[in-house]
């Protein structure tokens, strides 16, 4: 009996996975209502986009997307942080203006 040995998971499928993963971790936020837990949430979210923007199985248009929803769930995250008072609009404007 010919058996074919299973295959490795390639980078795409576990940058799909990955996806899909933060995906789920996206309504687990919107399904809690304790802040610390909503904190940590944006932070693995954003860290996760993070690491989908620098995959080079999704398209150049795809990875652009996922800067962008990086940064808006570290500026939410960075909203949410226990002890730092939020930054005001104008801060949040200067920031994003300037990259940082």
């Amino acid at each position: 009996m010919d058996t074919a040995p299973l295959s490795a998971p390639t980078l795409h499928e576990a940058s799909r996975a990955l996806w899909l993963a933060t995906l789920s971790l996206m309504a687990a936020f919107m399904q809690t209502q304790a802040p610390a837990h909503r904190y940590l949430l944006a932070r693995r979210i954003a860290r996760n986009f993070e690491t989908l923007r620098t995959q080079d199985c999704f398209s150049a248009d795809c990875r652009r997307r996922f800067d962008r929803l990086g940064s808006r769930w570290q500026a939410q995250a960075d909203r949410l942080r226990p002890g730092e008072p939020a930054p005001s609009r104008w801060q949040e404007l200067m920031r994003r203006l300037l990259g940082s």
